[in-house]
């Protein structure tokens, strides 16, 4: 497994992050430990996860489940770089969610209490909240930060103007800020170009895309069904309104001897700007086979025939769209 930094921080993060959307969801508790396990046991030394998790109001089903495997020892804890989210309603009141100091403080320790844990490594916002103005939410960060419940922060679907506004804030306050974004990126969908990852790079941040394979949809036998990969109604429609150029993709990946999921992430892993794609295996063999990525090496001119097929919006801004 190779490593790198997570931004500008000195902290080092594997190639690959494991996302746990699926546990308790679509893979039971069981799975979702081997899965786990079998992350330690090839390098993988980045989890995320968020309270939301597990889709049941005020739950955090999958935090539970870490924290459960965190339980069992180990050394799993130690192991392990542990990002979760907030922002997304938690209960039924009006200050269940969003960015709020008070609501900050009572997420954090309730999702080191459901992770059964003393502090979290990364901390992302999971969307911006346009309601609360930055001193608030950098204030409320700071006593985390000194409280030693977290010790780096990020977010997750902020546009680039978003990331500078908070830079901006935190920087008058003599806070570090964000360490990474999380952002959708993938084949299909490279708006992040634009905008996003410019202002990554230009603030040091780590850029961690979520949906490397576009739901299932690039991951291979797309265009004949669910295939090897069950796809949720979203995915059915995307394929189905993409069927064409996803037809390409696979005669094409077809054609260099690679699979199409192992074309997707190693395009991404490609970029400098990217730290790591998160996957979200619900099996072990979707884990293992997901790691095949990492030896594949795409040429330019291969990487040439996937902006054709997959055109990006011409750089970043403003050159894409202006002189």
């Amino acid at each position: 497994m190779d490593y790198t930094r997570l931004g500008r921080t000195g902290l080092k993060v594997s190639r690959f992050c494991l996302g746990t959307m699926n546990f308790g969801w679509d893979a039971s508790e069981g799975d979702a430990q081997a899965i786990m396990d079998r992350a330690l046991e090839h390098g993988l030394n980045f989890f995320d996860t968020a309270d939301v998790y597990g889709w049941k109001l005020g739950e955090g089903v999958t935090e539970q489940i870490l924290g459960r495997w965190f339980k069992l020892g180990g050394g799993r804890r130690e192991k392990v770089v542990l990002a979760t989210k907030l922002y997304n309603e938690m209960g039924e009141g009006p200050n269940q969610r969003g960015l709020s100091a008070l609501h900050i403080r009572e997420a954090c320790d309730a999702s080191l209490k459901r992770l059964r844990t003393d502090h979290l490594d990364l901390y992302q916002f999971h969307h911006i909240d346009r309601e609360t103005p930055w001193q608030e939410v950098w204030q409320a960060c700071e006593t985390l930060v000194r409280q030693g419940k977290v010790l780096y922060f990020g977010s997750s679907n902020f546009a680039g103007w978003h990331l500078a506004s908070a830079q901006g804030a935190a920087e008058a306050r003599g806070f570090m800020g964000l360490c990474s974004e999380q952002t959708k990126y993938n084949l299909t969908c490279r708006t992040p170009e634009l905008e996003v990852i410019p202002a990554c790079q230009g603030l040091g941040l780590g850029l961690i895309p979520w949906s490397p394979l576009a739901g299932g949809a690039l991951g291979g036998g797309a265009t004949k069904g669910a295939g090897k990969r069950r796809q949720h109604e979203w995915t059915k429609g995307f394929v189905a309104a993409h069927a064409k150029t996803l037809e390409a993709y696979e005669r094409l990946c077809k054609k260099w001897g690679l699979s199409p999921a192992d074309v997707a992430l190693a395009w991404l892993l490609a970029n400098p700007a990217v730290t790591a794609p998160i996957i979200g295996p619900r099996t072990l063999a979707q884990l293992d086979q997901s790691l095949g990525a990492l030896k594949v090496k795409l040429a330019p001119a291969r990487m040439a025939e996937l902006d054709k097929l997959f055109p990006g919006p011409g750089g970043a801004a403003p050159e894409a769209y202006a002189w």
